[in-house]
């Protein structure tokens, strides 16, 4: 302890106590980040109007049955998306809620979280595998003399993936929101001798309604963004949404006219949803923080426990199918080929290190971001109101999730083609793109830590004038490792199974695994994408797995 002290006395001496006095460096980091961020969706924004500026007759043109019905169908998807989603939920966090000591119930809540990690090309290939035409229902369809499965593509197989998805996330948000339920509560309920339907209507129902609107604003959400689940499963021009549209556009059809059309028309949805569960005070990035276990003082009849354990169980074969699905497909796969296939090798590699410059510049950011914040809050009066500067520095990346990826993409990749540089850039795009969209998940991680510590150390430096590398060595690093850690696991698992910006920029010399999968499936060679999954769902996981172990150390 005495060395460290010596160590912040020397550089408080290095570099005097007028630094203090000065510009505040955190500032100029939270303003370079706000720069490059700004950059990215500006330009994007920017080049889809330049665009549509130059065809105007072609863009007007785009204004016919085509992109009416694929407004409707995207708008139709989410919202029974969203009903069988949160309308299960409601029942299946009910039960849970009132068994604390459900045999298993731990474990569930972990296998909940999973579908969170997984990428959705891989919860994709479950489904398939499970439902599909080649799938193992369908296998037992026929075995049972009922004649040909049916298939699942088109709308049927979207509101499943989506299901699948989100009906996890809606019960651990749900119980969260039980949670908040006070003790006393319960305990009252317990006195009285109030029964399932009385606990329901007086206790539980208003902790979930006051949920309700910010949970089904968050999976509408969801849904109306989905574009890998819908380019796998969508099944034709029938069941296509805007955003696959767009990749169809600028992919196949070159038609830039009607993609602008659509990016403008996808960023208008998104902005009005957004708008809206920020006045419900959703959680955008759907992160919960569930307790194993509550106390509680009910009495559960044996019909109801049957009932509620039957919910559970169903919910419960719901969520682990395609994931059992996915993992059984991909063992009987030639993994020992596809491990020796210089194509993997190639993709794997890639998709390594880009994710690795994604993780790094979003854990920049955020902590560029969350350092500008704490010093603009700490130098302005407690009577004062924010500045812009420091508005955007708290509230800048969450505007991020109003323009997905396919559309920054497309933003770019538009004017990009007319100077021959779509492909060439296309590293810098995937990393930059998809850093900026870790950017929500990794600031939860690394503000809390870093406004504890500041509020510690604050006065200190600012006394003995240490500013800079110095504080951010010397005060900052100790306690900020293991939320940057826990940051940059989680966004580079998320960059790691993107499919958004790739599925533009992607080319036979730039291939992620995510890009290799779906050329496997293209090329109808099943097996190998199974094969492929199971490895990219595995990477994922184990990412993942690591971020939550950070984070419950670092709160321990």
């Amino acid at each position: 302890m005495a060395g460290r002290d010596e160590q912040i006395t020397s550089a408080a001496v290095a570099e005097g106590r007028s630094a203090a006095s000065g510009s505040d460096p955190r500032i100029a980091a939270g303003i370079c980040a706000l720069i490059f961020t700004s950059t990215l969706i500006g330009g994007a924004l920017l080049g889809l109007v330049i665009e549509s500026a130059g065809d105007f007759s072609g863009a007007a043109a785009a204004f016919d049955s085509y992109l009416f019905r694929i407004t409707r169908f995207t708008l139709w998807q989410a919202l029974l998306s969203t009903l069988l989603s949160v309308v299960p939920a409601l029942f299946v966090a009910r039960a849970l809620s009132r068994h604390p000591h459900f045999p298993g119930r731990s474990f569930i809540l972990q296998l909940f979280a999973v579908p969170l990690a997984l990428p959705a090309i891989v919860a994709a290939l479950g489904v398939l595998a499970l439902y599909g035409r080649a799938g193992y229902f369908a296998e037992l369809y026929m075995r049972a003399g009922a004649g040909d499965w049916p298939g699942i593509y088109g709308l049927s197989g979207i509101l499943v993936a989506h299901v699948f998805f989100n009906l996890p996330l809606c019960v651990r948000l749900f119980l969260e929101a039980l949670q908040t339920v006070p003790t006393d509560q319960w305990r009252l309920a317990s006195q009285l001798g109030m029964g399932a339907r009385p606990t329901f209507r007086f206790i539980e129902w208003p902790a979930m309604r006051q949920a309700l609107p910010g949970v089904a604003g968050l999976v509408f959400m969801l849904c109306i963004t989905s574009f890998t689940i819908v380019l796998i499963l969508g099944g034709g021009p029938r069941a296509t949404t805007l955003e696959v549209a767009i990749y169809q556009a600028l992919r196949f059809d070159f038609d830039p006219a009607r993609a602008v059309v659509l990016t403008l028309l996808q960023i208008l949805l998104t902005f009005v949803v957004i708008a809206l569960l920020t006045r419900l005070g959703a959680n955008t990035t759907g992160e919960t923080n569930l307790s194993v276990s509550q106390r509680r003082y009910l009495s559960i009849g044996s019909g109801e426990f049957a009932l509620n354990a039957t919910l559970i169980v169903l919910a419960l074969l719901f969520v682990a199918g395609p994931m059992g699905a996915t993992v059984a497909a991909g063992l009987q796969s030639d993994l020992v080929r596809l491990a020796g296939e210089k194509a993997v090798h190639l993709a794997t590699a890639t998709s390594a290190v880009l994710a690795f410059l994604s993780a790094l510049l979003a854990a920049t950011l955020s902590l560029s971001l969350v350092m500008a914040r704490r010093a603009l809050a700490a130098r302005r009066g407690r009577t004062d109101k924010r500045s812009l500067l420091e508005y955007a520095s708290d509230t800048g990346a969450g505007l991020v999730l109003v323009v997905p990826p396919i559309v920054i993409g497309a933003g770019w990749f538009l004017p990009l083609r007319h100077i021959g540089g779509a492909f060439a850039v296309a590293p810098i795009m995937v990393v930059a793109v998809n850093a900026v969209m870790a950017m929500p998940f990794a600031l939860r991680a690394v503000r809390p830590a870093y406004d504890a510590a500041s509020e510690r150390h604050e006065r200190l430096c600012a006394q003995l004038g240490i500013v800079g590398w110095n504080r951010l060595r010397l005060v900052e690093w100790p306690v900020l490792r293991r939320p940057l850690a826990t940051a940059f696991a989680f966004a580079m698992a998320l960059s790691l199974g993107d499919l958004g910006v790739i599925a533009l920029f992607g080319s036979d010399s730039l291939q992620t695994l995510p890009y290799l999968l779906l050329a496997r499936m293209g090329s109808y060679r099943t097996a190998d994408a199974a094969g492929l999954a199971l490895f990219l769902g595995i990477l994922c996981l184990a990412l993942i797995v690591l971020a939550d172990r950070l984070g419950k150390e670092r709160s321990a």
